[in-house]
């Protein structure tokens, strides 16, 4: 943060997050790495998953698609390179797929499958075999293949501040932007992929209750449509090398132009959403669903 949030503000005390930024850039990882858009460590003897829902289609395309849609990888993680994620016993790699279709009953958007797997057993049995192409797919949720750079950082609550707090604190916000130049929405909570921390909202939050317990679930990953380009949240490896680092304060770096193009998996999500996915670790078995917005 580019001051001491709580020193600042010790209303917020205990509402920081710890949060692991992922930083996704165009590259070509393998199954063994820790990828957004990149190829999964697949068990062979398991069948690559398909969407069969009857009301997934493709936006200005054909009004149905019936024919069962196979699924596309999103996010793999390895425990390895995201030390704060809580994995299951037994399992040290998580993976995310999505039908890269459009579903009316899901939000308006893709539908996704969370598999945690232990990454030792499934690379014994691992195939070589690429995983299929989907034969239709909508653009804005296919990603690019993508490599990480996991980073942890803390978070504070913006959207999700307790209730009351964000009226109360106001005015004092309004000083904080007059005075050092930023805003604390803007360094708060960031709208990118990252695993923990607060979802970065667009809309008004939205947190899901467990079926099974009741009890609201943990966010456990966002990815969304934004990367930064410029701000606090922006790496010091993508900084324009033209700025003065003593010069130029955090929240108002911008990034390397030559570096710009590979930020990000390049998928739309309405703009700039996103997907964020909860867990419950109270349940059995771990059960997960996610939210959209845009």
């Amino acid at each position: 943060m580019p001051f001491e949030v709580e020193a600042v503000f010790p209303e917020l005390a205990g509402t920081a997050r710890e949060v692991t930024l992922l930083y996704p850039r165009a590259g070509q990882p393998g199954p063994g790495d820790s990828s957004i858009g990149g190829p999964l460590l697949w068990p062979a003897d398991e069948p690559w998953p398909m969407c069969t829902e009857p009301d997934h289609y493709k936006p200005l395309g054909a009004p149905v698609w019936p024919k069962p849609v196979a699924m596309v990888p999103v996010v793999q993680l390895y425990a390895r390179d995201v030390p704060g994620l809580v994995f299951p016993a037994g399992t040290d790699l998580l993976q995310i797929l999505w039908c890269p279709l459009v579903h009316e009953d899901d939000q308006y958007a893709a539908n996704p499958r969370l598999r945690w797997r232990s990454a030792a057993l499934t690379a014994a049995g691992a195939t070589a075999v690429e995983a299929p192409l989907p034969h239709t797919v909508e653009e804005d949720y296919l990603p690019r293949p993508c490599t990480l750079s996991p980073t942890q950082a803390v978070e504070y609550p913006n959207w999700d501040l307790p209730e009351g707090l964000g009226e109360l604190l106001d005015e004092r916000f309004e000083v904080l932007r007059e005075e050092r130049g930023y805003d604390y929405f803007e360094v708060a909570t960031t709208q990118q992929s990252k695993v923990g921390g607060y979802p970065g909202w667009t809309q008004q939050p939205d947190w899901p209750e467990c079926e099974g317990c009741g009890t609201r679930m943990e966010h456990l990953l966002s990815v969304t449509a934004t990367e930064p380009g410029m701000g606090r949240w922006l790496p010091l490896d993508d900084r324009d090398p033209r700025q003065d680092g003593a010069a130029t304060p955090s929240w108002k770096a911008e990034a390397n132009p030559a570096t710009f193009d590979a930020f990000g998996h390049d998928m739309c999500l309405g703009d700039l959403g996103g997907m964020y996915f909860f867990v419950c670790r109270t349940c059995p078995d771990t059960p997960y669903t996610h939210r959209y917005d845009c």
